[in-house]
């Protein structure tokens, strides 16, 4: 797969603003069927960084209420990713 097509975006919330300045840690929302070897090149390309590790959460879509009824939002699959000490994403 192709680096673009595997990281969708970067997942910037409270939680994870805190991971990254302290354990320097990012989160990102990937691709499905992206595997943990496949995302750790595709961060290592396109943000020139060394990984140390990946780990990955499928995470299930929410249910919300529209006046139609009951819908559900799409599933999603976030992988964090490890940094080497010396390495940062300027991106957050």
């Amino acid at each position: 797969m192709d680096a673009t097509y595997v990281i969708k975006r970067p997942m910037v919330t409270e939680k994870s603003t805190w991971e990254t300045d302290s354990r320097n840690r990012y989160s990102f929302v990937v691709h499905m069927k992206a595997t943990k070897p496949q995302i750790r090149k595709a961060i290592e390309e396109l943000y020139g960084v060394r990984v140390d590790s990946v780990a990955t959460q499928i995470r299930k879509g929410e249910a919300t209420r529209t006046r139609f009824g009951v819908s559900k939002k799409s599933d999603f699959k976030k992988a964090t990713v490890q940094l080497h000490q010396d390495d940062k994403i300027e991106l957050f």
